[in-house]
């Protein structure tokens, strides 16, 4: 085994628990390694550099996951950590995704001033957001709401709801509960009302394809559970051909030997909503996604692209 592993993650501060967590995972499992032999590399990207713009308008998903990945095809790194729903479903030539840890909550969360529940807040409320998946499905609940772009991390968007710039805003449970923010919750959604997005609440491990040594040991700290759910989820999305635009929710959870997955679909504009839901045995979770994938395209007829 390598005397040291280099683990790449972006430097925000969630993404650093989740690269700690990573490395933590590790040192269970190799014994003989103490803390000094895992570094965790903080890399910078340009999702990080410009927070005044969707995503989609800057290139995509791959702005968080492309300056890692290319520290790890040049072998700076040995892993890289992403949140899975930052990651493009596509995968990079040369690198493999195949290690993912046990998932955080994947619900969707509101956080409000006074406290006020969805249901409770008035009408011409203002949402903030950077999904247009989040957009359409609030309105689909309450078509009297707005919307309005939101961006930077969790701490950012939390101070520019209180400085009364929104009236509330959403975001994922999962990283509200990793950096203990949870007392600012105001209300959880569940995932029947709001479908979360593939991935979410994922920690995904990545290293190069061939690395026997780095894919054996991530073999060892894989989470079964969420690897299927994983699996099938970015099916849908590979199957869609999406990009960072298409507005889409993904969520496939386990129930005794099967998994369930369900999935809704929205056009560009919003206007029309495409719903599936499927259960297929455990070992099938790629064929489920794929079929789910098709199912979601066919019905929609491609509405949902420019």
């Amino acid at each position: 085994m390598k005397k040291k592993i280099v683990i790449g993650s972006r430097g925000s501060k969630l993404a650093l628990i989740y690269a700690r967590r990573a490395k933590n995972e590790l040192l269970r499992f190799l014994n003989d390694f103490d803390e000094s032999q895992i570094e965790i590399k903080k890399i910078f990207t340009k999702g990080d550099e410009i927070q005044d713009k969707r995503l989609s308008d800057l290139g995509g998903k791959g702005l968080f996951a492309s300056s890692i990945e290319r520290e790890l095809l040049e072998k700076k790194i040995d892993i890289a950590v992403h949140a899975l729903k930052d990651l493009p479903a596509l995968e990079t030539k040369g690198l493999l995704t195949g290690c993912f840890l046990k998932r955080n909550d994947p619900r969707e969360v509101l956080i409000s001033l006074k406290k006020k529940k969805f249901n409770e807040l008035e009408k011409n409320s203002i949402i903030g957001t950077s999904s247009f998946r989040r957009e359409f499905q609030l309105k689909n609940l309450r078509n009297d709401l707005k919307c309005k772009l939101i961006r930077g991390n969790v701490d950012t968007r939390i101070k520019k709801l209180k400085n009364g710039q929104y009236d509330a805003i959403i975001l994922s449970s999962a990283g509200i509960s990793s950096l203990n923010l949870e007392n600012e919750i105001t209300q959880f959604f569940l995932t029947t009302e709001i479908i979360p997005s593939a991935g979410q609440g994922i920690v995904a491990l990545q290293c190069r394809d061939g690395d026997d040594e780095i894919i054996n040991l991530l073999n060892n700290i894989n989470h079964l559970p969420t690897y299927y759910c994983a699996i099938a989820e970015r099916e849908v999305l590979k199957i869609l051909e999406g990009s960072c635009d298409t507005a889409v929710g993904v969520f496939a959870e386990i129930q005794d030997n099967e998994i369930k997955l369900e999935a809704e679909l929205f056009s560009i504009d919003g206007s029309e909503k495409y719903y599936e839901k499927k259960i297929k045995p455990i070992e099938l979770a790629g064929e489920l996604g794929k079929e789910v994938g098709k199912i979601l395209k066919e019905k929609s007829n491609n509405s949902y692209r420019k």
